[in-house]
């Protein structure tokens, strides 16, 4: 099956694989729309079971990269990169640096930050090949810098309007709340979400950093393989995608699915699916752009750290506001989002 025949290559604009032989660097690049702005999405670094998977991968986070910045009103097209990590590419500042030269190459048409296996430490390497990079160590007060606490900010705002949509709560207090994955932005969560009195459940495949979120807040360590079906309220997943399948959907009991992990749906049914068994889904490039607003206040240089706050809190109001047409319609979450993000990318093209 060729590229254009993929399940979800969905009108990608342009598609750029890189090999650098002297880092053994392998990398691919997607850029799903320019319509809003130059295509702007973080770096994975992952080990794939093979180059399919990669592929798969890095298009349906593309695709929901431009759905993201459409929602959030950001002067961003979609774009994603994915390197395919591996024990004879371990992570040095020189494969950074080739990196940098491969989105270098393209010109401004696609912007690179941090995402899962990567640091603001990282993006300085890559800032050394090119200017298209955004998520670099800030001074305090200026907007940007580690993306993940505001992507764990602008979680729990919608978290805490999923609970007042579904619950009739005004807060996380006294709710059980499961944390699939708690590394950078799982851990902030975890804070704020205890800061505010739920209890919480968590897992995480990373030993050290469960230790790390022990060690912070008190939490109830379970099995991966647990965490998803756990007896609580409000299921945060922030690891990595495809967990709401036509298998996992059935067994879950959290009333409320609200978390920061990109791609959470397997496939567009599995939110009827939610729907169907009254679980209140938060679609999850909306609940988890505090991040990308972030790197878009950095590579702007538009506004301070407390504007970049106040924008991220209005991630809370546009999920109310999902909500509430969700339960006059009938409609599901996920379908509502879908609809606004592609009339937005549509009018700007």
């Amino acid at each position: 099956m060729g590229v254009f025949d993929h399940a979800e290559f969905d009108d990608h604009e342009s598609l750029h694989y890189f090999y650098d032989a002297s880092t053994g660097l392998k990398a691919i690049v997607a850029v799903h729309s320019t319509a809003l702005g130059p295509a702007a999405g973080g770096t994975r670094r992952w080990s794939y079971s093979n180059e399919s998977d990669a592929l798969t991968d890095v298009l349906r986070l593309s695709r929901g990269m431009s759905y993201k910045n459409a929602v959030a009103g950001l002067k961003f097209g979609g774009g994603k990169a994915v390197i395919l990590a591996s024990e004879e590419t371990p992570k040095s500042p020189e494969l950074f640096r080739a990196f940098g030269r491969c989105v270098d190459s393209l010109g401004g048409r696609y912007i690179t930050a941090e995402d899962v296996g990567c640091s603001t430490d990282d993006m300085r390497y890559v800032r050394e090949a090119t200017q298209f990079v955004s998520g670099l160590p800030q001074d305090a007060g200026d907007a940007g810098g580690d993306p993940s606490p505001w992507t764990a900010l602008g979680c729990f705002g919608g978290i805490e309007a999923a609970v007042q949509a579904r619950l009739g709560a005004d807060s996380v207090a006294g709710l059980r709340v499961a944390v699939q994955g708690v590394g950078h932005v799982g851990l902030y969560l975890c804070r704020l979400l205890h800061e505010a009195g739920a209890e919480l459940v968590i897992a995480d495949v990373n030993g050290d950093n469960l230790n790390m979120t022990t060690d912070a807040v008190p939490a109830t360590v379970v099995a991966p393989s647990e965490l998803l079906f756990a007896d609580v309220d409000i299921l945060a997943p922030c690891a990595l995608g495809n967990i709401l399948t036509s298998h996992t959907i059935p067994k879950i009991k959290a009333k409320i699915v609200a978390g920061a992990a990109n791609n959470q749906l397997s496939t567009p049914a599995d939110g009827i699916r939610l729907a169907e068994r009254d679980i209140l889904y938060a679609p999850d490039y909306v609940i988890n752009a505090g991040g990308i607003i972030s790197v878009a206040a950095e590579y702007y240089g538009e506004g301070s750290e407390e504007d970049v706050r106040s924008d991220v809190g209005r991630i809370r109001d546009r999920l109310q506001g999902i909500f509430k047409e969700a339960k006059e319609t009938g409609r599901p979450t996920h379908e509502l989002a879908d609809e606004l993000a592609r009339k937005m990318v549509a009018a700007a093209r």
